[in-house]
């Protein structure tokens, strides 16, 4: 299991490496960094607004998707589009749109913050599909939809970080 959580780690390293490579990106965000980490993109906000208007390409969604802990159908309605239509973004190989990237990147950060709470992606995903009292009896996941519900799922899991526990 470490091993592949290894390699996805890597790929994602690459594929972040590259898209700021390919870009027309000024590098001042990365201070003096000359390839870009996945976990130096997710930490800071320069280089996020930057992925967001460029459009995430699909090959880094792709791995996203399999780090994540959210099924196909999940993904169609975080991104408001139809599994039909992520298929076509694989078949083309294009970039999503600035909403979509946003979209994705808000849940790649809940991945991470999730998987550094919890430590495995099955208690994450457990945790996820329980209701919570603390989110007024509501599942987490049921809240990612929107970016309000996302910070609500964010500060829930800080909070379970340090041990407030509501």
């Amino acid at each position: 299991m470490a091993t592949i959580k290894l390699n996805i780690e890597q790929k994602l390293n690459k594929e972040v490496s590259t898209m700021f490579k390919s870009s027309a990106t000024n590098y001042k965000f990365v201070q003096g960094k000359t390839n870009v980490t996945y976990d130096d993109f997710l930490s800071n906000k320069m280089l996020i607004i930057t992925a967001i208007r460029m459009g995430i390409p699909y090959s880094l969604f792709d791995l996203i998707q399999h780090q994540a802990p959210f099924t196909e159908n999940d993904w169609a309605s975080f991104l408001d589009i139809s599994t039909k239509s992520l298929h076509r973004y694989k078949q083309a190989s294009k970039n999503f749109k600035p909403s979509q990237s946003e979209k994705i990147i808000e849940m790649a950060e809940v991945t991470n913050v999730g998987l550094d709470v919890f430590g495995d992606m099955g208690k994450f995903k457990l945790w996820l599909d329980t209701p919570n009292f603390s989110l007024g009896n509501m599942k987490p996941m049921e809240l990612l939809r929107d970016s309000y519900g996302k910070e609500l799922i964010l500060s829930e899991l800080t909070r379970i970080n340090y041990g407030i526990l509501v």
